[in-house]
């Protein structure tokens, strides 16, 4: 089997060319039906994301993909080349595993790629370019990632600023579904802050932004109330949990501003998370009593620890990839073995009903039996050993005494004691 893996990704390309070369779910169906025309066994799977463009196929050369990637996507061949990575059979299956598992991702150990090649999966199955290999590599690729999140660490703290803030939530708040969030800001990184809110289990989000129809678009995900940046005062005491990331460059919330706040909220404590840079908080409301001030500096040094301890747990996850792809390389060897041996019972049993045949109607036109049958034994001993008499001349002649001497413990020769 001669399987390859070749594609680009964040470390080898732009986000120019990633662009130019990423299949969109219109073009999958095409795409997976033109590229098994060029592979030998018909089997192929395309991987496309926003970091990476990889194609996964079974007795396809390297160039031909790289033809035909860069006619598909209409890019110079010789641009790709440059930021293409090719890997064949085992390094290919350890290079699957380690994408699914996040070790190649841009965020080690981050789990959305799962997801995403299970998708080109399904897709490629449905097409009809998955077959008995490729269904059998990729079933095993999501069983080592399952078992590299249950066996290792790789997954387990947070490694992005906003999730880090709502980890920070989590431990000082256990039941977050009765936790009043308000978010001050509608951009990408309160949007994900909001995300990973929802799947805590928070409920009552409300999203404080300078213009009013933004935050409203992006509380219609989840449900949440939005508000101006205006009304902050008259809603900052219900807020349990204040999280800002804005582009502003004067502080939003002011000492004076929160210890109202808390005042109005007899003195139950509250959560600030300011990952905005410039500030969005001032410094001195940390000061205050039943404040928990956390800045984008203290969120950082808790993404660097965790990041170590993704590093540390990712050592553990490669040794189980490399285990798993030369494993799984090991079973592809014997589904070699299982045709080897059927063609050669085929070639014998096909050897041995030619000249049955012809013993047969020499029998049917009155010749001598006894020699008919000495003819067809000699004849097809002949023809049994022949090839395995070549093979051991040819070793012979060689030297090569270790083809040799497996020749001969396979045909059962040598010193039975």
């Amino acid at each position: 089997m001669s399987l390859v893996a070749l594609g680009i990704n964040h470390k080898t390309a732009s986000v120019e060319l990633r662009e130019k070369i990423a299949f969109s779910p219109d073009q999958m169906t095409d795409a997976l039906q033109q590229l098994r025309l060029i592979t030998d066994d018909s089997e192929a799977v395309i991987v496309s994301t926003c970091n990476r463009t990889e194609l996964y196929c079974r007795g396809a050369a390297p160039e031909q993909l790289i033809e035909w990637l860069s006619q598909f996507h209409q890019v110079d061949s010789n641009d790709l080349k440059q930021s293409i990575y090719v890997h064949n059979n085992v390094d290919a299956v350890n290079h699957l595993m380690r994408v699914a598992c996040g070790l190649d991702s841009l965020v080690l150990g981050e789990p959305q790629i799962l997801g995403q090649i299970k998708q080109a999966y399904s897709t490629a199955k449905t097409v009809g370019a998955i077959a008995v290999t490729l269904d059998k590599l990729f079933q095993r690729t999501f069983s080592v990632a399952k078992r590299v999140r249950t066996d290792t660490s790789i997954g387990e703290n947070a490694v992005s600023v906003a999730f880090a803030a709502v980890s920070l939530t989590k431990q000082i708040f256990s039941e977050l579904s009765k936790t009043n969030v308000l978010l001050i800001g509608a951009g990408e990184t309160i949007e994900l802050v909001a995300k990973h809110l929802i799947d805590a289990g928070v409920t009552k989000i409300t999203v404080a932004n300078r213009t009013l129809a933004r935050g409203q678009c992006m509380v219609e995900e989840f449900g949440g109330s939005a508000i101006t940046l205006a009304q902050i005062p008259q809603h900052l005491s219900q807020a349990d949990v204040v999280i800002s990331s804005t582009a502003s460059t004067l502080p939003i919330l002011g000492k004076g501003l929160v210890e109202s706040a808390v005042s109005t909220r007899r003195h139950q404590p509250m959560l600030l998370v300011d990952i905005a840079v410039p500030r969005d908080i001032e410094a001195q409301v940390g000061d205050l009593d039943d404040v928990y001030l956390y800045t984008v500096d203290d969120l950082q040094g808790i993404v660097e620890q965790n990041m170590a301890s993704r590093r540390a747990a990712a050592d553990d996850a490669e040794a189980i990839t490399i285990k798993e792809a030369r494993e799984f390389m090991a079973w592809t060897q014997s589904l070699k073995t299982v045709d080897y041996i059927k063609q050669y019972r085929q070639c014998s049993v096909e050897s041995k009903d030619e000249l049955l045949e012809k013993a047969l109607q020499k029998l049917t036109q009155n010749g001598d039996p006894e020699k008919i049958i000495i003819e067809l034994a000699n004849k097809l001993t002949n023809k049994l050993i022949h090839h395995p008499t070549r093979a051991m001349s040819s070793a012979s002649l060689m030297g090569d005494n270790e083809t040799l001497n497996i020749i001969s413990k396979a045909l059962g020769l040598g010193d039975d004691n």
